[in-house]
């Protein structure tokens, strides 16, 4: 039994002591360690210099959102097994023994493996707010802060939705879909640890933008979402009313009506001291260290909290308003690399009369257009970085394969060397990301096609289905991963039918 850690983050401290945690697991022959790490950097492009962890394969996604991030992990990776931990846990001596048992014990219809969450308190004191929110991570269903999936059900279900922008209800959309689709989760043995992460005055406030994932939830699965994905009742009813209340105040007031002003005031004065008084009873009190400041946020932060709760919420019903579409999304456009995929590989060609289309190409790319799939040209050419071509050079070829192959809807060339370590060229999957905002689709709506395996690893860094068409000089182990991942293909046809939707051709 094969298995590989994924860790999305967003560059936080703890990243490295978690890793230690990790590689200080006792492993034995008959239960090894991971078969690969990977740390998906999730920060953005320009932001940040990329991070460099000892032990770990880095695949950047330039800050897409956790469920964007887990899918690049779990897509650049084979093993039949993958875990998946949260940037601020950390594992305590014998997780990994405990891991081994969990995964051997899952029978064959056990898509996934959830760990028992263990979040240290004070005990000096009763928990903060914020603390007490993250213990509630001990009674959460299916939270990938250490979750392990075999890889075969995400594949099968299209992994995370990556719809989801944040860390809030990803995990539960994924854990409804395997089960409705015959797999069963259940909750292992181990025990991880998850410390309460540092955060500010504000942090329940800006934890309120989750509300808008709640609204694709309702859009998806109807009015009983919440109990198909075992999410908790929530408190976003009485948030309502504290809002309605407090319109009412501001229209009474408006309008000059005494009456509606006062009943208003009152009710939105009540809901707001039990929401506060709620918040308030089970934290620290007159005598607990750090109770004056505790207040403070609980007061201050309940003053705006069910409002902020709600205008998120609507923001979140505008955006999905009616059904929203079940994921994976079907393929709106087809993103080819250029040399030994649509023409015979001229190192460095600069001339447009050395330009050999491979055969079929133009009538593939003529019946992908008639589907209505929108058709883009992603090319590295480093020969410009090099000095053995120049822009003009690289452009003419590019019209030149347009005149052959029919126009292209976007063309995006990197002429960056490999040194220089920017976030366009191949395997990194800025060119694939310029290319779906200029064609105005997603990047899961995306398919890569492409002769080497930096084509598929910028497609899996950018979210978008990839597949190889090798060539003799392909490398025999870029073709044995794509084969791994069903994402090979003979020829330029057949992988165009891997990826587009029935029906097309």
């Amino acid at each position: 039994m094969t298995w590989s850690v994924v860790v999305p983050t967003v560059g936080r401290p703890s990243l490295d002591r978690l890793l230690a945690s990790l590689a200080a697991q006792r492993w034995a022959d008959d239960r090894p360690g991971p078969e690969r790490v990977v740390v998906v950097d999730d920060r953005p492009f320009t932001a940040h210099e990329p991070l460099r962890p000892t032990g770990a394969r880095v695949v950047r996604t330039g800050g897409r959102g956790p469920a964007a991030a887990r899918n690049a992990g779990w897509r650049s990776v084979t093993s039949p097994w993958v875990v998946f931990l949260d940037d601020d846990v950390l594992l305590p001596d014998g997780w990994g023994d405990a891991l081994h048992e969990d995964l051997a014990h899952a029978a064959a219809d056990v898509a996934g493996s959830q760990a028992r969450l263990h979040v240290p308190l004070p005990d000096d004191r009763p928990p903060t707010d914020w603390e007490r929110s993250t213990a509630g991570l001990e009674r959460a269903r299916w939270a990938t802060a250490d979750m392990a999936y075999r890889r075969d059900a995400l594949a099968a279900v299209g992994g995370f939705d990556e719809r989801f922008p944040r860390a809030y209800r990803e995990d539960a959309d994924l854990a409804l879909r395997v089960r409705q689709a015959g797999w069963r989760l259940e909750r292992g043995r181990r025990t991880t640890h998850h410390p309460v992460r540092p955060a500010d005055a504000w942090v329940s406030v800006r934890v309120q933008r989750g509300n808008a994932d709640d609204a694709l939830l309702r859009a998806r699965y109807g009015p009983g979402w919440r109990e198909l994905t075992e999410a908790g009742t929530g408190r976003f009813v009485p948030h309502v009313a504290t809002s309605a209340a407090a319109l009412a105040t501001l229209g009474g007031a408006a309008l000059r009506r005494r009456p509606l002003t006062v009943a208003g005031a009152v009710a939105w004065l009540a809901l707001t001291a039990d929401l506060t008084g709620r918040r308030l009873r089970p934290g620290p009190g007159p005598g607990d260290a750090g109770w004056p400041a505790e207040w403070a946020r609980m007061v201050s932060t309940s003053l705006v909290l069910p409002v902020v709760a709600v205008v998120h919420r609507l923001r979140g019903e505008a955006r999905w308003r009616g059904a929203a579409p079940a994921w994976p999304r079907p393929v709106r456009a087809l993103l080819l690399d250029r040399d030994g995929t649509l023409v015979h590989d001229v190192p460095y060609n600069g001339d447009p009369d050395a330009v050999r289309p491979v055969d079929g190409a133009r009538e593939v790319l003529d019946r992908v257009r008639a589907a209505g799939i929108r058709v883009g040209l992603v090319s590295n050419q480093s020969g410009v970085a090099r000095g053995l071509l120049t822009s003009a050079q690289v452009d003419a070829v590019n019209a030149r394969v347009a005149a052959l192959l029919g126009p292209f809807d976007v063309v995006r060339v990197c002429p960056h060397a490999p040194e220089d370590g920017c976030a366009c060229r191949k395997p990194a999957p800025g060119m694939v990301l310029d290319a779906a905002a200029a064609l105005g689709v997603a990047p899961w709506e995306c398919a890569v096609v492409g002769d080497i395996g930096a084509d598929l690893d910028a497609a899996v860094a950018a979210g978008a289905r990839g597949v190889l068409v090798p060539t003799p000089s392909t490398r025999p182990a870029e073709v044995a991963a794509a084969a791994a991942v069903g994402a090979l293909a003979d020829d330029l046809d057949a992988a165009v039918r891997l990826v587009l939707p029935v029906g097309a051709p």
